[in-house]
């Protein structure tokens, strides 16, 4: 089944889902999509519907029972060329459940395929629809149901969509699909955006992230260089009279899950972990609060999407939090600070004014999440010495009585020691970067070796936002194991500079 020109990437998503759909398999099928709002998940699942020749439909937020039944009957009546009627006036949903996959299923032609939408709106007033959607697949597993059929089931609420099969949910190991609909990486957003210059579609990138939906709501053209996004951010995320204004933003993406409370500690942790604490211990030192109050919290906010939590790599028990949603930390470190300026329409003021923090609090840590990203993502796995796990950690270095952040590390642990691949910094100042990198690299290098982990193949990586000094271009030629990223190579535009060394 061919993906339509008009989605732009999703490959890997489109074959996913149109192999589920394509599926041998005589009975019903279940499968679960979710993600961020903004991030193309009705979209793609539109497509999808309408080149099968299925059924979609879209839960309606605030909506009660019977009008949301009512609703429903009628999409499944347009869709079948009969009257609402005919379903009958008090069908409930297992009569309307049953309906659309029936009418899907028999569909000539084509597989059936059956799209709820945001079916979180539903559950907050009828939370017995997965129970009855497990009804009619036990139906048909036994043969006493549909032949064939498929269901997707979408949502933005995550904690929800998570746990429609975790634990004893009746829908738990009857999805064949599980999809997590991620935003676009760096050079998918550039050509979504229609950015050439890397610099600008870095900077959109690092205020917006990947999510293809924000787009529509700008009120004009994309930026096309840095003079150009200078005025463009006062005109969008800081002005108060727009959609993309940034609290707007922010407040609805915190309130889209039903489940979460947001309560003032909420937002205070959200507001800790976007200033840079990213551990338990931080946020508590940071809001005077005992780091053991903070595990349900933090757990409610991770659940739920607004915080990413990982470990990190050569310390296991060490979580490395951040904020999901570039868009939420924009707020916290740019909008909020300055929100008298912004109100009061000075949005190009504020915006001159929190240049230093925008820089070294917004897009030095996205630069680096994006250096890991593309490293993940490289075709060429020698890159990254053959390991599997890209990340970020830091050294102790007992020498120099000091601990070191490595932005970029690739490794494989094997039995309680790192074989790393590659040790890098990725560095968004305004110069470009020299023999000192190198040189600090090779420290980083002698204290790994130093724990008890293999070096021995590692590859030596800088990526710049600036490019590099004449003197470490001409080093890197001289050895290799040096690989110098600078932007345009992490947007695909050039070839990275790997040193290889002469002959002897």
């Amino acid at each position: 089944m061919k993906k339509p020109s008009r989605l732009l990437s999703r490959d890997s998503e489109w074959s996913t889902l149109t192999e589920f759909v394509r599926h041998p398999d005589p009975h019903l099928r279940l499968g679960v999509v979710s993600g961020r709002r903004r991030v193309g998940k009705s979209y793609l699942l539109r497509a999808l519907a309408d080149s099968v020749g299925g059924l979609y439909v879209s839960a309606v937020a605030e909506e009660g029972a019977p009008a949301a039944r009512r609703r429903f009957a009628e999409d499944i009546a347009r869709y079948a060329g009969i009257g609402a009627d005919l379903l009958g006036a008090d069908a409930g949903w297992e009569s309307l459940l049953d309906s659309a996959i029936s009418l899907t299923a028999r569909r000539s032609g084509a597989p059936g395929l059956l799209v709820i939408d945001e079916l979180p709106y539903w559950m907050a007033h009828s939370p017995e629809i997965p129970g009855l959607l497990q009804l009619l697949y036990d139906r048909s597993q036994t043969g006493h149901g549909h032949e064939g059929g498929r269901v997707i089931l979408c949502g933005s609420a995550i904690s929800v969509m998570n746990e429609l099969m975790s634990g004893t949910k009746a829908l738990r190991g009857r999805a064949a699909v599980d999809l997590r609909l991620q935003p676009f990486d760096l050079t998918t957003t550039a050509r979504h955006w229609g950015i050439d210059d890397p610099a600008t579609a870095l900077r959109v990138h690092a205020v917006l992230g990947g999510s293809p939906g924000y787009r529509n709501l700008a009120p004009g053209p994309a930026p096309r260089s840095l003079p150009e996004f200078d005025v463009w951010i006062p005109a969008t995320v800081l002005d108060p009279g727009q959609a993309l204004f940034s609290r707007s933003e922010a407040e609805y993406l915190l309130r889209e899950d039903p489940r979460f409370t947001g309560s003032s500690l909420h937002y205070a942790i959200i507001n800790a972990v976007a200033s840079g604490a990213t551990s338990p211990a931080k946020i508590g030192g940071m809001l005077e609060r005992d780091r053991t109050s903070l595990g349900r919290p933090l757990e409610m906010l991770t659940n739920s999407g607004y915080l990413s939590r990982s470990t990190d790599p050569l310390w296991e028990r060490r979580p490395v939090i951040t904020v999901a949603d570039p868009i939420i930390r924009f707020h916290n470190l740019i909008t909020v600070p300055k929100r008298d300026l912004v109100e009061t329409g000075g949005s190009a003021q504020a915006w001159h004014d929190s240049q230093a923090t925008f820089v070294s609090r917004v897009l030095g840590p996205h630069f680096e999440e994006c250096a890991r990203d593309w490293l993940r993502r490289h075709p060429d796995p020698s890159l990254r010495g053959g390991t599997g796990l890209v990340a970020s950690t830091v050294v102790n270095d007992k020498g120099g009585r000091a601990k070191h952040e490595i932005d970029v590390i690739a490794l494989d642990k094997r039995a309680g020691r790192a074989v790393v691949g590659l040790i890098g910094e990725a560095k968004a100042t305004l110069v470009r970067r020299g023999p000192a990198d190198l040189e600090r690299l090779e420290r980083l290098k002698e204290v790994l070796r130093d724990q008890g982990h293999d070096v021995s193949s590692a590859l030596l990586a800088i990526f710049s936002l600036e490019g590099f000094h004449p003197g470490l271009v001409e080093a890197a030629g001289r050895r290799g194991d040096v690989l110098l990223v600078d932007l345009p190579a992490l947007f695909g535009k050039t070839v990275p500079v790997l040193g290889r060394p002469g002959p002897a």
